[in-house]
């Protein structure tokens, strides 16, 4: 099959769903599913590679070591093929089987979707679901993990284009990631972490970087934490379906319980790359007052926006010789006047290195404006005490209700990082010590890059104009009331 021919083909099923369950619900059932099939053909594959290799001996082709996962005795996509009663019971103890046997690599990697709830799925729906995808075999010789990873992120795209306000769960902007991994720029044997790591697109993406460059990326370590329990298995499968297999992604709430620790001390990582839940309401603040894990580095933010609480779980996150970091931000974070004092510590503890003011649209199903903040424990001697700013708001493509950064707007901002030099109306570069003059510590970008000046001649030819024409428009209204009062 082509690429267009697969995602096609995967995406069918949803059609199928319509008017069964609602948009925002696919996800629950189609991603397991498919998972669920691409085990059993890879097995299917590898068993018959053992085979060959033993000139037949059923019992040697099936262990484990020649299997990626071990698929338990009827719990088989062919099994589930033969079952037309209680369909769903037979799915979900067969999903159940494969976890149980696979308890380091796939435990409760298929979520908690209501499979026996025939209300919803009948055996019907579901006979055709699984008709639909036994009509190819998703082997690897037939699907590559390449293609195969592709279309599984177009899913999760076209997921965000039809289930509405629940995409932000799980989809970043695909041109922002890539422009968020270029300037990270993860090297082999780094770790990379991404706190709200949703489908996992920031980590996958470090490593799909690196092996686009040639180098690599199977010694890169990755780890995720993701507060929802379907988004988690979601990112799992989304990993083993690109063929990466080192990593760790952890169900739970980062703020409440961090997943990664070391020593009871937060696990320090090389790079953090994230897209954390904006304005979160609903956190315990009072907690972190008294954190155990000390990430009030620069104090405790309001109760109504936790944006803070995460930057600084982020920072503390960071190995202290080499740890840099990316987040994707609404513009708030740069200038509300509840956050100003750990805006100045950050400032002052010179680990901010670069903040890009993005475009329009360009997080799902909101036009708000974004920003990237940069922040780097290991500042090169010529950016010390110094912060770049870069208005790259007109570095964007429109497309209807959603923007992208096409390569020629990723490579303008990205060498505009590596450049760290002042451009007019673009870029500029700005000591600690005159943002700090500024009581309430703003880093919004346009108040130190400049957009273009008018010359004081051309001002007072404008004003000229502007009055001149304000004259002409009050004797044409002045003539129009003489003319409607005569008539």
């Amino acid at each position: 099959m082509t690429q267009k021919e697969l995602e096609k083909y995967l995406w069918g099923v949803a059609t199928q769903l319509r008017g069964t369950i609602d948009a925002g619900d696919y996800k629950q059932y189609i991603f397991p599913l498919l998972f669920f099939k691409r085990i059993c053909d890879v097995y299917d594959e590898e068993f018959e590679n053992a085979l060959a290799e033993s000139d037949g001996d059923n019992e040697y082709a099936a262990f484990a070591e020649h299997h990626h996962f071990v698929v338990p005795k009827g719990s088989h996509w062919n099994d589930i093929r033969e079952t037309t009663v209680n369909v769903g019971v037979a799915l979900q103890d067969a999903m159940r089987n494969i976890e149980k046997a696979n308890p380091d690599t796939l435990y409760g990697i298929f979520g908690d979707a209501s499979w026996t709830n025939k209300n919803r799925l009948s055996d019907e729906t579901l006979n055709n679901l699984v008709e639909h995808y036994s009509q190819h075999k998703l082997s690897l010789s037939n699907i590559p993990d390449d293609k195969l990873g592709n279309a599984y992120e177009y899913l999760i795209k076209e997921f965000a284009d039809d289930s509405g306000h629940t995409a932000a769960e799980f989809y970043t902007n695909r041109t922002v990631v890539t422009l968020m991994t270029k300037i990270m720029d993860p090297q082999p044997g780094e770790s990379v972490y991404d706190p709200t790591c949703g489908s996992g697109g920031l980590l996958l993406n470090c490593a799909l970087h690196l092996k686009s460059e040639g180098k690599e990326y199977r010694t890169l370590k990755l780890y995720g934490q993701e507060i929802n329990l379907i988004t988690s298995a979601i990112a799992r499968m989304n990993m083993f379906m690109h063929g990466i297999e080192e990593f760790s992604i952890i169900r739970g709430d980062t703020l409440e319980n961090p997943a990664f620790l070391h020593n009871d001390e937060l696990k320090k990582f090389n790079v953090i790359l994230a897209n954390p839940p904006y304005s979160i309401k609903a956190w315990d603040q009072k907690g972190f007052t008294n954190d155990p894990y000390g990430r009030n580095i620069w104090g405790v933010p309001p109760q109504g926006c936790a944006d803070y609480a995460f930057q600084q779980h982020i920072q503390k996150s960071l190995d202290i010789d080499n740890g840099r970091s990316i987040s994707l931000w609404p513009h708030g974070v740069l200038f509300r006047d509840s956050e100003a004092e750990m805006r100045k510590r950050m400032i002052e503890e010179d680990v901010v290195e670069c903040v890009i003011s993005l475009g329009p649209n360009l997080f799902y199903n909101s036009s708000m404006t974004s920003c990237l903040l940069i922040t780097n424990n290991n500042k090169t001697l010529e950016r010390k005490n110094k912060v770049l700013f870069l208005q790259a708001v007109n570095e964007v493509r429109n497309e209807k209700t959603i923007s992208y950064l096409d390569p020629h707007h990723i490579e303008r901002i990205h060498n505009a990082y590596l450049n760290f030099k002042n451009e007019d109306t673009f870029a500029a570069v700005v000591d600690n010590e005159d943002i700090l003059k500024d009581k309430n510590i703003r880093l919004s970008v346009q108040l130190f890059v400049k957009e273009d000046e008018i010359v004081e001649e051309d001002f007072d030819v404008l004003l000229n104009d502007w009055e001149e024409s304000s004259k002409n428009l009050n004797n044409s209204m002045n003539e129009l009331f003489k003319t409607l009062a005569n008539g």
